[in-house]
């Protein structure tokens, strides 16, 4: 049976670092920033990114050159290997169809995996699919599986600010100044496909407890089943937020004692450039 790589792209919050260490390759993500490209845990960290952030400097969010992507397959396939691909969601950014076009100039060998998935539920589709691989699957019996699983979570994501939603162009000007006038802090919510709304509430309390009464429901009603197997995991992510992070972790550990909080970690910086710092986020999600 051939040998299967996997390949994720830096959305999924695992660092270089971290790649060396799971064996797997990361493909950074690239922004322009006043013009000037840089690549996201190569040439950007994520505190230079928030200091032009916060900055007001123009940052937007761009996808992989075709050549960094291919030329990355051709190497991992010199040894007859085939290939996972798990990009960020195909409803965030448009590089999951084009490594899906790319893909099919590879006869079989590359397989790109659709599962809408970004930040910390896309990172435990590439912890899934290591597992998968180590236990023998083939590269096109893991894009099934994760395919299959792909609606098995829930992100919930708390503001601390409309700035950055009405500079990308998602909340009209007049919604951002009534929002902030009234101390609005939105909670959006992940569900597969776009970032949307859930619920406005007018403190960080008050929007914790959504979150934490959303996770309930989807644990109990929507996640049942697999919540009475023990296939449900919690994960926190954030933006520049450290220390609310760790506090949100330690009270949803006492919510939900049955079910694991798995990790903590930044959202990705494409979600950031959307939201902005301060931002505090909770995920249930399927573990295979």
């Amino acid at each position: 049976m051939a040998n299967v790589k996997i390949v994720t792209d830096s959305n999924s919050g695992i660092t270089q670092a971290d790649a060396k260490q799971l064996g797997i390759s990361v493909i950074p993500m690239p922004f322009l920033i006043d013009g000037t490209e840089y690549f996201e845990d190569i040439t950007l960290s994520q505190e230079e990114f928030y200091r032009f952030l916060q900055g007001d400097t123009t940052v937007s969010t761009s996808q992989p050159s075709i050549a960094g992507i291919t030329d990355l397959w051709d190497e991992l396939l010199k040894d007859g290997s085939e290939i996972v691909h798990i990009p960020m969601s195909s409803g965030l950014s448009e590089s999951c169809h084009t490594a899906q076009k790319l893909a099919q100039e590879y006869h079989g060998k590359v397989h790109v995996v659709d599962n809408q998935r970004i930040s910390v539920t896309q990172k435990q589709s590439v912890l899934d699919a290591i597992k998968l691989a180590k236990e023998g699957k083939s590269a096109a019996e893991i894009a099934q599986i994760l395919t299959d699983t792909k609606l098995d979570a829930s992100i919930y994501i708390a503001l601390d600010t409309l700035k950055y939603l009405k500079k990308g162009g998602r909340l009209t000007p007049a919604a951002a100044l009534i929002g902030t006038i009234l101390k609005i802090k939105p909670v959006l919510q992940i569900q597969g496909q776009k970032l949307d709304a859930f619920k406005k509430v007018q403190t960080l309390k008050k929007a914790k407890e959504v979150i934490v009464s959303a996770l309930k429901s989807d644990l109990e009603v929507r996640f049942a089943d697999l919540t009475k197997k023990g296939q449900m995991a919690i994960a926190i992510a954030h933006t520049a937020n450290d220390k609310e992070a760790e506090i949100f972790k330690a009270e949803l550990e006492n919510t939900f004692p049955d079910v694991p909080v798995v990790y903590t970690d930044p959202l990705s910086l494409s979600v950031s450039c959307h939201i902005g710092p301060g931002a505090l986020a909770a995920v249930c999600m399927r573990v295979l």
